[in-house]
């Protein structure tokens, strides 16, 4: 299953002042249901508790929307819930590197100094009997060395006999350390008591001011509150900030809910020649122009008259032709809905004026093999008739049916109403493929 939805926010991407997710499309079975109304009980399965959708701008990700709660604005499901940016991957794990074992047994070959039962010691000759082998080395004259001092028994000896060595004075003497120059036991315990001197003692420790609560066992009130440590285990609606109506500010994208992960598909055509882009633009806005009157007539041819030889006088050069008229509110895009397919150009513009004094044009056009504009789809209203025939706003593209090729997803938008369409091209045609709500209120002119 593979849910697609138009997430609709004021303020700034990431952190909105307000959001709702709008229902459009369920892919179930390779069909595509209403996501406003498939399978409700009593909120639609698109807008299921804990569901998480994928924000998408030209295929790319831009966060992700997690639904909270849900509620019903103008008739119709929407979703609220929070947005969440792109969790990164985490950063590989250093190489683990195995402890070495002397022991181990390996391949590699490696150079040792082994000692055998006959040879010399190190610092020896090298020669004599096996009893002068294991001789101790000569020893170092500068080397300090320790010695026991004079009359003390060597507990060592087996004998038992005490052993006394002669003190050197120029030789280092190891003496225990006493507290008293006396003997006995008293006095390694017993210290002069000195009044001044500080003394550390252990602070005794004061109780915590904790406070305790008895409970009552012979209270059998089973309505009867009773505070808890902790949180509630019961649901507690979480209040999100919703948006209401269609303000002029709102912004929308595509969001995405799929079971499958699939890989990243982005949807911008690239020109080989830049220079391309522009001249079809241009195109496109005279087009543009054309069908929103928006271009002046044409001036008259002047009037011929009886030549009139004049040497003085020279003919007047013609007046330059006048700028274009401005396109209000345009927006376009150019789009390759499949891997290695012709560009796709879309177009949307406006009159100045009041609402209801305004023309809209939205236009779905292909270059052809000459380079020329072949239109596929040409969408015009105005400001007085938008129940009849709604606006058409290109929301972005998006692959509904999971087939790694793309759709361009409409707005309709009319006074007090509006659905959502999606419209998929292939072969100079623009088709369309799904419209929400069950049928279209307005249909819109095709070329």
């Amino acid at each position: 299953m593979r849910s697609i939805a138009v997430l609709e926010w004021t303020g700034d991407p990431g952190k909105p002042k307000a959001s709702r997710l709008v229902p459009v499309t369920i892919l179930d079975g390779g069909e595509l249901q209403d996501g406003g109304i498939y399978l409700a009980r009593p909120q639609p399965l698109a807008l299921a508790g804990e569901v998480e959708y994928e924000l998408q701008q030209d295929g790319k990700p831009l966060g992700l929307f997690d639904i909270e709660n849900t509620g019903q604005e103008q008739g119709s499901w929407v979703g609220y819930g929070s947005w969440k940016p792109i969790p990164k991957a985490r950063p590989a794990a250093p190489p683990h590197l195995d402890k070495v074992d002397d022991d181990f047994q390996s391949d590699t070959p490696v150079l040792h100094r082994k000692r055998h039962p006959g040879d010399a010691p190190s610092g020896g000759s090298g020669s004599g009997d096996s009893s002068a082998s294991s001789s101790a080395p000569a020893a170092d004259p500068d080397r300090p060395t320790l010695h026991k001092a004079s009359g003390v028994s060597d507990t060592s000896n087996p004998t038992g006999t005490t052993a006394t060595t002669s003190a050197d004075p120029d030789q280092p003497t190891l003496h225990r350390h006493t507290d008293s120059p006396s003997s006995g036991a008293g006095s390694t315990t017993a210290s002069s008591d000195d009044p001044d001197r500080p003394v550390l003692k252990k602070t005794k420790k004061k109780p915590e001011d904790v406070g305790h609560v008895d409970s009552l066992p012979d209270v059998s009130d089973p309505d009867r509150p009773r505070l808890k440590r902790g949180k509630s285990d019961d649901y507690v609606l979480n209040v999100v900030p919703s948006l209401l109506g269609l303000p002029p500010d709102m912004q929308q994208a595509v969001a995405v809910s799929d079971a499958k992960n699939r890989p990243e598909h982005p949807w911008d055509y690239t020109w080989a020649n830049p220079d391309d882009e522009a001249k079809m633009k241009s195109a496109l806005e005279d087009i543009a122009r054309k069908t929103l009157g928006l271009n002046p007539p044409p001036t008259p041819a002047p009037k011929k008259t009886a030549a009139k030889t004049m040497p003085h006088k020279t003919a007047k050069p013609a007046p330059p032709p006048p700028p274009p008229a401005p396109l209000q509110g345009e927006q376009f895009r150019v789009f390759e809905l499949s891997y290695g397919a012709n560009a796709t150009l879309v177009l949307q513009a406006h009159t100045a004026g009041p609402l209801a004094q305004q023309k809209f044009v939205t236009l779905v056009a292909q270059p052809d093999l000459y380079g020329n504009l072949l239109v596929l789809l040409k969408s015009v209203t105005d400001g007085a008739h938008l129940d009849d025939t709604p606006r058409m706003r290109l929301v972005d593209a998006v692959d509904a049916m999971a087939d790694n090729r793309g759709e361009l997803l409409f707005e309709l938008r009319g006074a007090t109403q509006r659905q959502f369409a999606l419209y998929r091209v292939l072969r100079g045609q623009a088709e369309k493929l799904f419209v929400t709500g069950g049928g279209e209120f307005g249909v819109e002119a095709t070329n």
